[in-house]
């Protein structure tokens, strides 16, 4: 049985689908990419039993087979072929051999049967919703930051995807800060479930090949209640979606403050990266955060040295003095796309609120920092 792939379509494929590969499994089938080839096209799966991603390219070809093919074995050997056009051939036996050649480069890899590789998940849902893909794609990187890195609850280490009375949700959060998305979308039917953080990160990849000028590319996605599938730039990505209930965010966020300030966020992230040289693993401390009328004063100490620094602010309202985590600081406005923010803030021991200055279209909340006196 033969087939003939284009050498850069090829890689492309396998490069995403290999995300969804184990790079350690129990069961070594995990570790290959499943390969289907059909008339005219060939298919290829890669699947962890959490992730799973499916596409489809053209190829020649007019028999029908699978089988599993080491995954970066695969990849590495696509990738190193001379020329833009590869021969495949593989015998229609058990444990065949794969021999493809491109040019004088000849290579022979073991290939395996694909009775023991896992189906993907069927989802069948009538209810398919369609995005502007640049429009998910801005949503989930303002806000996935957020999402906890710990299992120990493992509904936090997704996103919540909500849709309601005509306004897309995405929301990440752990115990210390929250992110919200929100963009309104009056197609939408409500909807409420928590995606891994995980897989969208492998869509934010997948979402990234859409040609610069189709602005209209759309994302559609639909699930299962159990599972969710997104389809897009011809790519399938599946994933389990996280069982349990999600914290109601909205009772998280203030509805008035004490305080406002704008801020240019270079301003802010110069300064926050200065204090940064003086705080790693061992040598912990929050910012000291003084803001008045003009000026936000910022000071950090640390056993390595100290820093005091002064940046323009407008205030209106209180002065107040906040503790802020460095880090927790820097990981949200450097999400953030516009140029001037808002904070709002109601006590030093209260979360912090951080918005554009024109809308709410994301809303950033932090714990403080308790500070030593």
């Amino acid at each position: 049985m033969q087939f003939i792939c284009n050498k850069e379509t090829m890689c492309k494929a396998i490069a995403h689908v290999l995300k969804a590969v184990s790079s350690k499994s129990t069961l070594p089938v995990l570790e290959g990419i499943c390969i289907h080839t059909q008339e005219n096209r060939i298919t290829l799966t890669g699947y962890n039993l959490e992730i799973g991603i499916r596409t489809t390219i053209p190829a020649t070809c007019n028999t029908e087979f699978t089988f599993v093919l080491n995954a970066k074995l695969f990849y590495d050997m696509v990738r190193k072929m001379p020329e833009e056009e590869i021969t495949f051939e593989i015998d229609q036996e058990l444990n065949a051999m794969l021999s493809s050649s491109s040019g004088n480069t000849h290579y022979r890899i073991s290939a395996v049967s694909a009775e023991d590789f896992p189906e993907l998940p069927v989802v069948e849902s009538t209810a398919k919703i369609s995005v502007p893909q640049e429009m998910l794609r801005t949503m989930i990187q303002e806000s996935r930051f957020a999402a906890s890195e710990k299992e120990d609850q493992p509904i936090l280490t997704g996103e919540l995807f909500e849709a309601r009375d005509g306004i897309f949700f995405i929301v990440a959060m752990d115990r210390y800060r929250l992110a919200l998305r929100q963009e309104p979308f009056k197609e939408m039917q409500d909807f409420h479930f928590v995606v891994p953080k995980k897989a969208l990160e492998e869509l934010i990849g997948i979402l990234a090949l859409k040609e610069k000028n189709n602005a209209d590319a759309t994302c559609e996605f639909f699930t299962n209640g159990r599972h969710i599938v997104f389809c897009v730039n011809g790519f399938e990505l599946f994933a389990r979606l996280l069982e349990g209930k999600f914290h109601n965010f909205r009772t998280s966020i203030p509805s008035d403050s004490k305080t406002t300030v704008i801020l240019n966020k270079r301003d802010i992230i110069a300064c926050a990266e200065r204090c940064s040289l003086l705080i790693n693993e061992k040598n912990k401390a929050p910012m000291r955060c003084v803001f008045t009328e003009n000026f936000v004063e910022i000071s950090c100490e640390t056993p390595i040295g100290s820093i005091r620094d002064r940046i323009p602010a407008e205030n209106f309202g209180e002065n107040m003095t906040i503790g802020l985590g460095n880090k927790f600081l820097l990981d949200a406005l450097k999400a953030c796309q516009c140029d001037r923010i808002r904070f709002q803030m109601s006590g030093s021991n209260k979360v912090i609120k951080i918005t554009p200055i024109d809308d709410e279209s994301f809303i950033y909340l932090i714990m403080p920092t308790q500070l030593r006196n």
